[in-house]
């Protein structure tokens, strides 16, 4: 059985931009979850004649225990932190072992930010009706944490617009944005990747490219 919705992630952002056509005129800025999120989201950029941004989200994991968030740190024009405050008690994670990690995962977000984006200056959200794109959504957990991110940096509007994510995680997401756009919600989902004819691992370079042509 043949599960491909999309050709590839080009394509996936062409299918997402024609449900986004709505938003031209609403001064729309895109901000794309890298890197797989940033072949998606230019394609949806170029249509809707929207500058494209990057919203880079580092989960803060409990030291040790990686997989469990602590919170995460969100880079913006003033980066920002959410931090799961019942975790930090459970795991018994002291202040300044947090200052630390954050202070950690902060720095390899301005390493990626300059590796991908060079000086390209960041866009405010302010006032602006703010596009998150991602190539696909599981479990939402950084989705989440990115639309917290953006509405608090006073985006005017919210909205997520992803190709395709499990019901369950739409219906979770879509009280944290003001308007969720998901081309399909698979039963049995299982991985983003089996609904993609070529989901190749997006690269730094690939990353580069696209955002020098990206519209600004």
């Amino acid at each position: 059985m043949n599960h491909h919705l999309f050709r590839d992630r080009s394509d996936a952002g062409r299918q997402l931009a024609q449900k986004l056509g709505y938003l031209e005129h609403a001064q729309p800025l895109v901000l794309a979850l890298p890197r797989g999120g940033v072949p998606v989201g230019i394609e949806v950029a170029h249509a809707l004649h929207a500058p494209l941004d990057l919203l880079l989200v580092r989960k803060i994991g409990v030291p040790w225990h990686p997989e469990l968030a602590a919170g995460a740190v969100i880079d913006g024009a003033r980066p920002r932190t959410v931090i799961n405050e019942d975790v930090v008690r459970t795991a018994g994670v002291s202040k300044s072992e947090l200052a630390r990690i954050v202070e950690a995962e902060l720095a390899k977000i301005e390493r990626r930010r300059r590796l991908w984006l060079s000086d390209r200056p960041h866009i405010s959200v302010a006032g602006h009706s703010a596009i998150v794109v991602d190539d696909g959504i599981a479990t939402g957990a950084s989705a989440r944490v990115a639309l917290q991110a953006v509405r608090a940096e006073g985006a005017a509007r919210l909205v997520l617009a992803t190709p395709v994510a499990p019901a369950e995680t739409v219906e979770m997401l879509r009280a944290e944005c003001d308007d969720m756009v998901c081309l399909a919600t698979p039963e049995d989902f299982t991985a983003v990747g089996i609904y993609y004819e070529d989901f190749h691992q997006v690269d730094d370079k690939e990353v580069q490219e696209l955002l020098q042509r990206a519209p600004i």
